[in-house]
């Protein structure tokens, strides 16, 4: 199957790149929980803000301000992006329905979708069906603020806020869709999606997902880092950097960066990550070694040590594998690279015990005796693919199956074929 979609990683390659946030130097406090309710404030109304033509793919991408939560529960104005295709305005403004995409790690301010990083965006509008996309507190309009990285209560409220928007918006501009709605992302996206769902159920039951598709997602964020400080390696030290670093500055915890970080990566987090000019493939390597010892303090390598239980707190506070109850109809894709260096496989592992614990039917992929779009299935593509290169680890090849399934879940729903093949232009800058 990788063969016939050999394409597909061609175009992963475009669009995927991983992890950023940051933080500033604090004095030693408490650990204090991120505020869930809001303070009453006036926020401006969703509103269209940019409209840009990508005439090769025939699509129009439309950016937007809406209101929204911050980290801390603060109310606050976020961006993002709707994606409409040709072929809705050519159907009297008719979708098959929506996808709302919650996108992987960036560093680059220029990375969001509402500054132009739309690429597989696009693609999934290119099956008349509306793409949502937001860009996440810390970038877009909110760019001078820290990336709130992989803490998903904060991106899942940006995200569900995000489709609200683009529903009101859409409908004031005469547009029309059938009820499927599709939950997708890929990395820190998986995580958003899975938060996705935990959100809707605790705070949005109108909102109901035909289908989620999640791969890779860091969903427990503790036992991410127990594996990968267990194991003193990791093919993207920029992750567990900006984790740290978010959830540090998010959660009040106060620690000083220099308490985490040894020299040189100490000092070039600044310059590196948080100045928001750079790509992964020129922060890695510069940042810090694969080597997890080489330039994390030796307080955080002890599991024990009262700096690393502080964390460990504040991690499980966030833990998506536990702590809430996911609705009966739900139908859910999770994929995954057993050999992913980045996102330990474990997450996976966690998240279908979770689902089991909650009397959700478990399908794997090997084995497939099962119907993994029955309700309250949890279908679980399972894979164990190589690097291909330094800058092409496993877990970005993890999005071959990702992107894979996406498309016949789709395409399962709406009764169609695949709908786009990769260009000469999508592969420039790779080959």
């Amino acid at each position: 199957m990788i063969k016939k979609y050999h394409w597909l990683f061609l175009l992963l390659v475009l669009v995927l790149t991983l992890p950023l946030t940051s933080c500033s130097d604090k004095d030693e406090t408490q650990p204090v929980e991120p505020i869930i309710d809001p303070v009453e404030e006036t926020l401006p109304s969703a509103c269209f803000t940019d409209t840009i033509r990508y005439e090769s793919s025939k699509t129009t991408v439309y950016n937007i301000e809406y209101p929204s939560l911050d980290p801390y529960g603060n109310p606050v104005t976020l961006s993002g992006t709707i994606v409409i295709g040709d072929e809705i305005e050519s159907d009297k403004r008719h979708a098959r329905g929506m996808v709302l995409y919650n996108h992987f790690t960036v560093f680059q301010r220029d990375q969001c979708p509402s500054k132009g990083d739309v690429g597989i965006i696009i693609k999934v509008a290119g099956s008349k069906m509306f793409a949502v996309a937001a860009d996440y507190y810390g970038f877009g309009v909110t760019e001078d603020k820290n990336q709130a990285y992989c803490i998903s209560r904060a991106n899942a409220q940006a995200s569900v806020d995000a489709l609200l928007a683009a529903r009101e918006l859409l409908k004031e501009k005469g547009y029309i869709w059938d009820d499927f709605l599709f939950n997708l992302g890929y990395s820190e996206g998986g995580q958003t999606s899975m938060g996705v769902l935990r959100l809707c159920t605790e705070k949005y039951p109108d909102i109901k997902f035909t289908h989620t598709v999640a791969g890779g997602g860091p969903c427990d964020i503790g036992e991410t880092y127990r594996q990968l400080v267990s194991s003193r390696e990791t093919s993207m030290p920029s992750t567990v950097i900006s984790t740290l670093l978010a959830y540090n500055e998010y959660f009040n915890l106060g620690v000083s960066n220099s308490l985490l970080f040894k020299e040189p990566t100490l000092s070039n987090i600044g310059p590196m990550l948080l100045s928001m000019e750079y790509k992964r493939d020129e922060i890695e390597g510069k940042l810090a070694s694969s080597k997890i010892e080489k330039w994390i303090q030796p307080i955080l390598l002890d599991f024990n040590s009262e700096l690393s239980l502080k964390f460990m707190k504040v991690f499980e506070q966030d833990n998506l594998s536990k702590g809430w109850i996911p609705r009966k109809e739900e139908h859910i894709d999770l994929v995954h690279n057993r050999r992913d260096a980045c996102v330990p496989f474990e997450n996976s592992v966690q998240m279908m015990e979770f689902f089991r614990r909650q009397g959700f039917t478990i399908v794997e992929s090997e084995k497939g005796d099962k119907n993994p779009y029955a309700d309250g299935t949890v279908y679980m593509v399972a894979v164990k693919l190589p690097a291909l290169s330094e800058t092409l680890g496993a877990h970005e090849v993890g999005a071959i199956p990702f992107v894979v399934d996406l498309i016949q879940v789709i395409c399962h729903y709406l009764k169609i074929d695949p709908w786009f093949t990769i260009t000469t232009e999508d592969l420039k800058g790779i080959l």
